[in-house]
């Protein structure tokens, strides 16, 4: 049954929280393990949904779980090392929280009715604020409350655009399931106006948690304060769940007919988070609130080609992949380098390519892949991007998207450079531990393997995706 790849995660972190740390441990990885199993099983159509209503296998859903379920793994068979590594007073409730918050981003994935999704969103929120708040410090709880109160009331405005998509199938006299399958059959007859306004709502709501500027503002601050393992999962799978939200939404105004509307709103919506992480990547002091203003710039990324249609939508599908196989295994190294200099602070680092030359490769392998050089997938996904607003004719908005791009690597760039071939005088904490390192190899090799060659059924996937929105490799 489709539902118990949400359930498993939930009752293993209940029994996790309950067990020692060694066997928790040994829980978090075999449930991740069984989770991709099961997505895999889903993916390829061997597992049905037992409550149809709610629960649906769309192919944006599919490859957003699938996505999440396979970073998931690396990221806990690298929390493994990392915890043995770092004192932490509360890891069984690491451990838990860490299961419950798959539990929810699955649920995200699979959720096909509005209000179910809107309830799985709201769950990744509680789910993963402990997680923020662990190491009980004081920047920790400004960073959970903020993280809380912002995405709470984003949440909020998204349920009043929920209630909006209902109000236009009153107006509208339709009948049938308040799930997004349904309603795109019958989008046509929808009350056009309150559909608009709920998508505003909805876009809103959905793209605070998603990080899209200006309701971007909690990311810095969680992102930088969790451990670095749960930031791998806020940068690479929650923001592909919010976003998840918004996507669907923006399918529902095309089916109504309102496809410029909704595409002028998300190519907005996306160019400023770009501009407004170019402005702020600049005069960064912590490499991880850095990755953090580069998750952003992504997201702004991402909303810009679904926003720009055709092409561009592809790229945008294939971007959401990279960036969450490179982002993470960026994350993963900010975990080894905080380990090593004992700082979040780019001021307290620097020589890394003497003194962590396998943690350096990895970052700085990152670093360009998620600059868009290739041979990293980045490179494809932001040159799709730019051919299909060619197309498109958006010769203003693109200008924009490649000036972002511009300053945002020269921002970044000052900063890495300096992490990695900057003078450092002082000594480290702990050398480099390979079962650290290589799960970000792994991420970054599985970036490398996709650019070079994607399996048919992925590809058939994202194909059936982007064609809800009249996406193509067509153009």
């Amino acid at each position: 049954m489709l539902e118990f790849i949400c359930l498993i995660p939930l009752f293993t972190g209940i029994i996790a929280m309950f067990l020692p740390v060694s066997i928790g441990r040994v829980i978090l990885v075999v449930t991740a393990l069984l989770h991709l199993q099961l997505t895999v099983m889903a993916w390829i159509g061997k597992v049905k949904p037992g409550l149809p209503y709610y629960f649906s296998t769309s192919p944006d859903g599919l490859l957003v779980l699938l996505v999440t379920s396979f970073i998931f793994l690396v990221i806990s068979i690298y929390a493994v090392s990392y915890l043995s590594e770092t004192e932490m007073t509360s890891e069984p409730i690491y451990i838990g929280c860490t299961l419950f918050f798959l539990a929810s981003m699955s649920m995200v994935a699979l959720a096909d009715h509005l209000i179910v999704l809107w309830i799985a969103i709201e769950a990744t929120t509680l789910m993963s604020a402990p997680l923020i708040f662990l190491h009980r410090s004081k920047s920790a709880l400004e960073a959970t409350w903020k993280y809380v109160m912002i995405c709470s009331v984003g949440i909020a405005l998204a349920l009043l655009g929920c209630f909006f998509v209902v109000l236009s199938m009153e107006i509208g006299h339709v009948t049938e399931a308040i799930t997004y399958s349904a309603l795109s059959k019958v989008a046509t007859q929808l009350n056009p106006t309150w559909l608009k306004a709920g998508f505003i709502f909805l876009v809103i709501g959905y793209g605070t948690k998603m990080g899209l500027a200006p309701m971007h503002t909690w990311l810095p601050d969680a992102h930088s304060e969790a451990p670095s393992p749960t930031s791998a999962l806020l940068s690479g799978a929650l923001l592909n769940c919010a976003f998840l939200g918004v996507y669907r939404s923006h399918q529902l105004l095309f089916k109504a007919g309102l496809g410029d509307f909704s595409s002028n709103i998300l190519i907005g919506f996306g160019l400023l988070s770009m501009l407004v992480a170019a402005v702020f990547i600049f005069n960064q002091s912590g490499y991880k609130r850095m990755l953090a203003y580069s998750s952003i710039e992504n997201m702004g990324i991402i909303a810009f080609g679904v926003g720009i249609g055709g092409l561009a939508t592809y790229g945008a599908m294939l971007h959401l992949i990279h960036h969450s196989l490179i982002k993470s295994s960026l994350f993963l190294s900010s975990g080894n380098i905080l380990l090593g200099y004992g700082s979040k602070l780019i001021a307290n680092t620097g020589n890394m390519a003497r003194l962590f030359p396998k943690t350096c490769t990895a970052f700085f392998a990152g670093f360009a892949g998620i600059s868009g050089f290739p041979p990293f997938g980045i490179f494809v996904s932001e040159l799709l991007i730019i051919l299909g607003a060619f197309q498109k004719g958006r010769t203003i908005s693109i200008s924009i998207f490649i000036l972002a791009l511009v300053l945002i690597f020269a921002g970044a760039s000052r900063l890495v450079m300096k992490m990695c071939f900057g003078k450092y005088k002082q000594g480290v904490l702990v050398d480099e531990n390979m079962a650290r390192v290589l799960p970000s190899y792994a991420l970054l090799l599985a970036s490398l393997i996709l650019c070079v060659w994607l399996p048919d059924s992925l590809y058939q996937t994202i194909l059936s995706a982007i064609a809800t929105i009249g996406g193509s490799t067509n153009g």
